[in-house]
């Protein structure tokens, strides 16, 4: 088995979401999803099937983030990987949990907009995803000026009161 990593390939502040699923299904599932979660989204989808004709099927509501979700899913070539990736303005906070409900969903890697390396194994096989580096290491812990600069951020956002 042979481990390496993939660099997600995106504009900086664009948010994606990299999860496994298991059936051809979910490339439709998964885009009535996420138009059902939020009116007027703008998306593109990909996932690697692993079977049949092993395929790179995609979907989307946006050319440009279609063929970002087809590049980066064709770097991954892991069977059962789909990635979905979010055009300006929208965000995973607001789609995650119906993701997550999708029938085939099996599992959510991650969703965020940092810099992003994919663990991948190959085999003789094929290729698996194994997890994700997302960002950053921490630099140190908080302290009462980044506590009251976090909650201010929130507010801002509209995510708390």
């Amino acid at each position: 088995m042979q481990l390496t990593t993939i660099r997600i390939d995106k504009p900086d502040a664009t948010n994606f979401i990299l999860g496994q699923t298991h059936f051809i299904k979910s490339v439709e599932d998964i885009h009535e999803t996420l138009v059902g979660a939020v009116p007027g989204i703008k998306f593109g989808l990909a996932f690697c099937e692993a079977s049949g004709k092993c395929l790179v099927r995609s979907s989307g509501t946006d050319a440009e983030m279609v063929a970002l979700a087809q590049k980066n899913a064709t770097a991954l070539g892991a069977g059962h990987c789909f990635i979905v990736f979010l055009g300006e303005g929208y965000y995973p906070v607001n789609v995650l949990n119906a993701i997550k409900m999708v029938p085939e969903v099996c599992r959510i890697f991650c969703a965020t907009a940092n810099p992003t390396e994919v663990v991948v194994a190959e085999t003789d096989q094929g290729r698996g995803l194994l997890g994700v580096i997302d960002g950053l290491s921490p630099k140190g812990i908080e302290g009462e000026d980044d506590v009251a600069w976090r909650k201010n951020l929130l507010r801002q956002f509209g995510y708390k009161l």
